[in-house]
């Protein structure tokens, strides 16, 4: 057996890694910042797809696919956009053995090059709403990476929708960060908080950018998914028109939204612990896995049928394995541990005996986490089983999060909040004060919840009047 993981509160990070490569997610690849997703991480990210993917068709968008290759050019038209991307973009200067006439960036995001296929597209209000979403890889030449947070590639989907009216766009930027926060709290078992970037922090391009923000559990906050109302600047770079219904000319109104396999990696450090992953039930691409349990070859006679009957009785509705490696029961206990299968089945000699089986919950530990349950009705009690996990989780997450968001009335109280946690504070919204924070603190202003108590307060470093509530943490 492996050896045991670094402890999360030793290290963390070190911890983080181990899990990632133990667990057989992913692994590093031999172009720096790249990774390999191994299948049992790739199940990960097909169900975040799945999950994300089933609630952007039922808001009516339509998946489609852009080149990966994007004339420089593009990219120079709005200047914010390249302003804020090019420290990332790797750009292709030679094809064919040739020099090329324009360089080709490596897509870091695809705003670019859908505003001059829209263009083309888009002419009359007929034509609108454009509502499209890519699922895709994207590249972005991060300087320090960290598998599944920030890694030179990286999958993701990116939507990207065009309106006639700047109110169609901003319920679009609304409805899609509501999608995000939906699958976040529903799916993954994160408790994110909804909220609005600063001017500082927001989406080279954006008029405004919206955020859903994680705490994992080292208390650092981890950006989770985007969502961006980006006007009309697009629009003008790309000459976005159509006529209106009074035959005037008009510019489109945009909006783009993503969310990426760092997802993984929040799933990862929300609900892991010191003997691996946990995984939220929704997520898990094994829900339960049986172990039988037997000494001599009699017993395993009698042990194996009742095995397969179990699973056959779940596998219409759940995802089951069945481990029959040549192993002891208490390596195999450990394995699933790690990956972090929601319920293991234990089924020995005794259990055939009594009609039973042991179930062992993965977000509850030890015996605490141990029932003996009927053979007869064994799927509605192992759906039932997975139901109350999926709550659980959400709910040990949010109490997690809920316990370490403090609420400073001084600089010296806000201090040490961000040293171990959130801070929510009062913040007059001016750029000076977020940049003393970020340099004092090494903190940042992760959002403006879009959820805010009213009224007034002080701002929590220069003392001017502050009309909204900011959180502000340490951050990956």
């Amino acid at each position: 057996m492996a050896d045991k993981l670094t402890p999360r509160g030793e290290d963390f990070s070190k911890w983080y890694n181990e899990i990632v490569q133990r667990a057989e997610l992913a692994d590093y690849s031999p172009v720096r910042g790249s990774m390999v997703i191994r299948p049992y991480g790739y199940s990960l990210w097909e169900a975040v797809h799945d999950g994300l993917d089933r609630r952007f068709k039922a808001t009516g968008h339509q998946n489609a696919y852009f080149p990966l290759f994007i004339p420089m050019s593009f990219l120079q038209k709005e200047k914010e956009h390249v302003e804020g991307f090019s420290p990332e973009l790797a750009v292709v200067t030679i094809a064919g053995g040739e020099q090329l006439e324009e360089p080709l960036v490596v897509r870091p995001t695809s705003e670019t090059i859908i505003g001059y296929m829209y263009a083309q597209w888009i002419k009359s209000y007929r034509d609108l709403p454009v509502l499209i979403n890519c699922w895709n890889n994207v590249v972005r030449w991060e300087l320090r990476t960290r598998l599944f947070l920030r890694t030179a590639e990286f999958l993701w989907q990116e939507g990207h929708t065009a309106h006639a009216t700047q109110q169609e766009a901003e319920e679009e930027t609304q409805r899609m960060l509501g999608v995000y926060a939906d699958f976040a709290r529903n799916d993954a078992a994160i408790p994110v908080i909804p909220g609005r970037k600063s001017e500082s922090e927001k989406f080279a391009g954006a008029v405004r950018s919206y955020t859903i923000e994680a705490m994992m559990g080292d208390k650092k906050a981890l950006q989770s998914g985007t969502s961006h109302f980006l006007g009309q600047n697009f629009a003008k770079a790309f000459e976005i028109k159509y006529l209106d219904k009074n035959n005037e000319l008009q510019y489109v109104w945009t909006t783009s939204w993503g969310l990426s396999t760092r997802m993984i990696g929040g799933i990862i450090m929300v609900h892991g612990d010191d003997q691996g992953l946990r995984l939220p039930p929704k997520m898990a691409p094994i829900q339960v896995v049986i172990v039988p349990i037997f000494k001599t070859d009699a017993e395993r006679a009698r042990v194996m049928p009742v095995v397969e009957q179990m699973r056959e009785l779940l596998a219409g509705s759940v995802r089951v394995k069945v481990d029959d490696r040549e192993e002891t029961p208490g390596f195999k206990f450990n394995d699933w541990e790690m990956r972090g299968v929601p319920v293991r089945m234990e089924v020995g000699p005794k259990d055939v005996d009594k009609g039973s089986v042991v179930l062992a919950r993965r977000d509850i530990p030890g015996r605490e986490g141990k029932a003996f349950v009927p053979q007869a009705g064994i799927a509605d009690a192992v759906r039932e089983l997975l139901a109350k996990i999926q709550s659980n989780m959400l709910k040990q997450a949010t109490e997690f999060r809920d316990a370490n968001t403090r609420e400073p009335r001084t600089c010296d109280e806000f201090k040490a909040a961000v040293d171990d946690g959130f801070a929510r504070a009062w913040w007059c919204g001016d750029k000076q004060c977020e940049a003393e924070i970020k340099e004092d603190t090494k903190a940042t202003t992760r959002c403006i919840p879009l959820e805010q108590p009213g009224g007034s307060g002080k701002c929590i470093l220069c003392g001017k009047p502050a009309s909204e509530i900011a959180i502000f943490a340490k951050a990956y």
